[in-house]
């Protein structure tokens, strides 16, 4: 959300960011909230100097009744001073219920004008207009034929789908065995991974209010992710970001308590509203699973210094798994809308032959913290917004896919690199059950 100042002093700004989202539909919201902001500021005049007659009335009232004592006719004028004060209570409080009314339009626009993105943001319509920067290892091909991810677990006795299916639907799985303890093995190995880069390790609360939902995400995102509980004003998490910046609403931290840095391990809840797609059989697109998170609360100023070290993060994380990945700039159409920047960590498939998405690297700039409230106080006792910004670490159903497809050997086998044999009991390579 950005701020109404800007909408006032610079509307044609905010129609151009509009514009470079490809979202001309909200063009007129701009005029809409300009015309609202206009009448709320005039019942706030209004009711102010209501405010300040009352009280100089209330003084007259005083005064005149103290006159009543020695002269009764004064009691007549301290009268009709009482009326008037009573029409205009009248009139304030119609005003105050106006700038309810018109505070919560307002607010209601906002939301969906989409934030101010940043000038590097690739312009495009939609994410086929996506910019690759750059490539990290070699993405390479094998002179064996690599089954489907499903097929690789299954020849471990790793994955049940059909007993999901039965207990709970499509988009769910059972993960057993070698393959279970793969997953906890890299999740363990993340969690460790960003400690070690100075982050501190938090499991947050996995359903959050409405609020923080509104606070955290756009409508369209939450109209596709959240799942709701039904007669409760409680929302299942899609991710621990949501209740790692609903963490801070409401708050003024202290400046030399920044930045914030944490790495968050929860459940992921997602309906994904929509999701289609052969590549989304197995587990490449569920409604449930787990992951570990970055988040950074920081100063404005350093925003785009840790929007570069977190993606970073997530290259160096991936390489240290013998998996080739890329960075893809998303252009201005792929931006969610509280987004300044963002780009993906893709990882190099050699079933399919291209790259695919298994992070997600966020600057929000000011978007989250204007709508949470989530202030700063500094050295000069000054409040103003914090930065936020968000990063995958590893979501381990898109990581399992590519760590098996990138360590699988002609035999079956699936090497473990050396930094997560700790995690799997000092095995160097995950031995079949049985052949595909």
């Amino acid at each position: 959300m950005i701020d109404i100042r800007l909408i006032r002093e610079n509307p044609e700004l905010v129609r151009e960011n509009i514009r470079k989202k490809f979202q001309e539909e909200k063009l007129p919201l701009v005029d809409e909230v300009l015309e609202l902001d206009k009448a709320n500021r005039a019942a706030i005049n209004e009711a102010s100097n209501l405010r300040a007659q009352r009280n100089a009335l209330s003084k007259e009232i005083g005064k005149l009744m103290g006159q009543a004592k020695k002269d009764p006719s004064k009691l007549a004028e301290a009268e009709a001073v009482k009326a008037q004060v009573t029409a205009q209570a009248e009139r304030l409080a119609a005003l105050e219920q106006q700038e309810a009314a018109l505070n919560e339009k307002i607010r209601d626009i906002m939301l969906r004008i989409p934030q101010i993105i940043d000038e590097s943001v690739p312009i495009g319509p939609d994410d086929s207009h996506n910019v690759e920067v750059q490539r990290f290892g070699e993405a390479a091909v094998p002179d064996f034929p690599i089954p489907y991810h499903t097929e690789i677990m299954e020849s471990f006795d790793g994955i049940d789908l059909d007993a999901a299916r039965r207990v709970s639907g499509n988009g769910f799985y059972y993960l057993m065995g070698d393959i279970a303890r793969l997953h906890e093995a890299v999740l363990a190995y993340a969690r460790d991974f960003m400690i070690g880069k100075g982050f501190t390790y938090v499991i947050p609360p996995f359903l959050i209010h409405g609020a923080v939902v509104e606070g955290v995400m756009s409508f369209p995102e939450m109209d596709a992710m959240m799942y709701k509980i039904e007669d409760e004003d409680l929302y299942l998490i899609g991710t621990s970001e949501h209740s790692m910046i609903g963490r801070y609403i409401d708050q003024i931290l202290p400046e030399s308590q920044l930045p914030q840095t944490l790495t968050s391990y929860s459940p992921c809840f997602r309906k994904e509203k929509g999701a289609h797609g052969i590549e989304e059989r197995g587990i490449y697109r569920i409604h449930q699973f787990e992951k570990q998170e970055m988040v950074v609360v920081c100063r404005p100023e350093e925003s785009m210094d840790w929007y570069e070290k977190l993606w970073r993060y997530s290259v160096e994380l991936f390489r240290s798994l013998d998996i080739p990945v890329r960075q893809l700039e998303c252009c201005s159409g792929d931006l969610a809308d509280l987004k300044v920047k963002s780009c993906d960590i893709e990882a190099w498939s050699p079933r399919q032959q291209k790259y695919f998405e298994v992070c997600s690297c966020s600057n929000l700039g000011d978007a989250q913290a204007r709508r949470l409230r989530i202030r700063v106080k500094g050295e000069d006792g000054k409040n103003y917004l914090a930065h936020t910004l968000n990063n995958t670490c590893v979501a381990p159903p898109r990581m399992l896919i590519a760590f098996l497809e990138n360590n699988l050997e002609a035999d079956g086998r699936v090497r473990i690199p050396e930094v997560l044999r700790p995690y799997m009991g000092g095995k160097d390579a995950l031995i079949p059950k049985r052949s595909n």
